[in-house]
């Protein structure tokens, strides 16, 4: 009888009607917290902190985007990363107790770890900053990747093998697509439906309370 090599053997099929453990990611903003509270909170320090104005209601109206972009409407061009940086160390002290957890981001979690699958959070935010807000509300990702925007959100939803990705900003939109991620929007934060849809989301829903159902339909698809 001829020697066997040792070889590996094929992965095997998952059983019928079941699929691989899925990683999911999720938005932070708007998407798993409502943290305009604390932002507004902060941004009324900061603006007393340096001196210059900052309309707060406006800037939490437009979460999504990189700090640096908010700071350009109030800050010279050359002035933008010394007060990013200082705003970023003011965040914990101002921001972190007023923020809430958004309806439904601890059973979207849970949903995926029903699944056997993993969550991670992948967020513009400075990622020390998006650690603690996680650490305080008691929610717990898999992986905290922070300091991305749109389609650079990509790179980590790669990294981490995502297969979905929700968010409330058409850059999460952009960020799933541009990952190959299925683009799960929820409209909790400043983008309407029909924005979200325009953008290219597959599924738009109100809130997270809906995710855990789609999950369950989009698993039991796939």
């Amino acid at each position: 009888m001829a020697h066997m090599a040792n070889v590996t053997p094929p992965a095997q099929p998952a059983p019928s009607g079941r699929t691989a453990a899925p990683t999911v990611g999720f938005d932070l903003d708007m998407t798993l917290i409502d943290s305009r509270p604390g932002i507004r909170a902060c941004y009324v320090a900061l603006a007393e902190r340096t001196g210059t104005y900052v309309d707060a209601d406006l800037a939490v109206s437009r979460l999504g985007p990189p700090l640096v972009e908010e700071l350009v409407n109030w800050f010279p061009a050359e002035r933008v990363e010394e007060v990013a940086e200082l705003y970023r160390a003011m965040y914990p002290e101002y921001a972190i107790a007023p923020t809430l957890a958004l309806p439904g981001a601890r059973d979207a979690i849970a949903a995926v770890r029903a699944r056997g699958g993993r969550a991670v959070v992948v967020t513009a935010k400075y990622e020390p900053n998006a650690k603690l807000h996680l650490a305080h509300l008691g929610i717990e990702p898999d992986a905290v990747i922070g300091d991305l925007w749109a389609e650079q959100k990509a790179l980590a939803l790669r990294e981490h093998g995502a297969s979905v990705y929700v968010g409330d900003h058409t850059g999460d939109v952009r960020g799933a697509r541009t990952a190959g991620a299925v683009s799960v929007a929820v409209a909790t934060g400043p983008c309407d439906a029909a924005e979200l849809r325009e953008a290219g989301a597959d599924t738009v829903l109100t809130d997270l309370t809906e995710f855990p159902r789609w999950f369950s339909d989009y698993c039991s698809d796939n």
